[in-house]
């Protein structure tokens, strides 16, 4: 008997999917989670072979998810089940772990297909997102080019703090910090710290 837990904040979504799966999958367990505070609390309760993961639900970490729940239960397969067909929202999650990626306006073949794929050989990405990710998985994210100092201004940037207030924050020279937001500005190829605020949305 496999069990699986669809996480999703929208009823007819959680619905919906079950029924196509207990329709077409034998020997199935499926329970829902309609937040992912109500995730977490499941995973850490009972052992999943595969959870269905939306990407956008009020209470999440964005991607973090992933490598939360996998921190709980390593042995469980995570598939991205959103609205998203970007390759790079893909790229993110598949970089925090994720198994698999579904859109929710897959029809049922299709969503039968995924999940059978990912309980037998353990993942599942739609055609068109196969050459993409082929193509991002070789090429490190440009975030990936600071180093952990830079990061952590990176973010103390776009969360909108000034150079005097990280100064305060980290307890460096006003200074070291315009350097540092200069170095950070050139690394990702931005003009100014709106742009750093746009590519942070974008990683979440």
């Amino acid at each position: 008997m496999k069990k699986i837990l669809i996480i999703d904040d929208h009823y007819v979504v959680r619905a919906g999917t079950a029924l196509i799966l207990h329709s077409n999958i034998k020997d199935l367990e499926i329970d829902q989670a309609s937040s992912y505070l109500e995730a977490l609390g499941r995973v850490k309760e009972k052992e999943y072979d595969l959870l269905l993961l939306d990407i956008d639900m009020p209470d999440t970490a964005n991607k973090k998810m992933v490598s939360e729940l996998k921190s709980i239960t390593n042995d469980v397969k995570i598939i991205m089940y959103t609205s998203y067909t970007e390759g790079d929202i893909a790229i993110q999650y598949i970089r925090e772990g994720a198994d698999g990626f579904l859109n929710k306006m897959a029809n049922e073949k299709e969503i039968v297909k995924a999940v059978n794929d990912m309980l037998t050989v353990g993942y599942s990405f739609p055609p068109h997102l196969v050459g993409i990710i082929a193509r991002q998985i070789k090429t490190p994210h440009p975030i990936e080019k600071l180093s952990e100092r830079e990061l952590q201004i990176f973010d103390l940037l776009t969360e909108g703090n000034g150079n005097l207030e990280i100064s305060n924050l980290l307890g460096i020279k006003i200074t070291t910090v315009s350097t540092y937001k200069k170095r950070i500005l050139e690394k990702l190829d931005i003009d100014n710290v709106f742009g750093l605020m746009q590519l942070k949305k974008k990683l979440h």
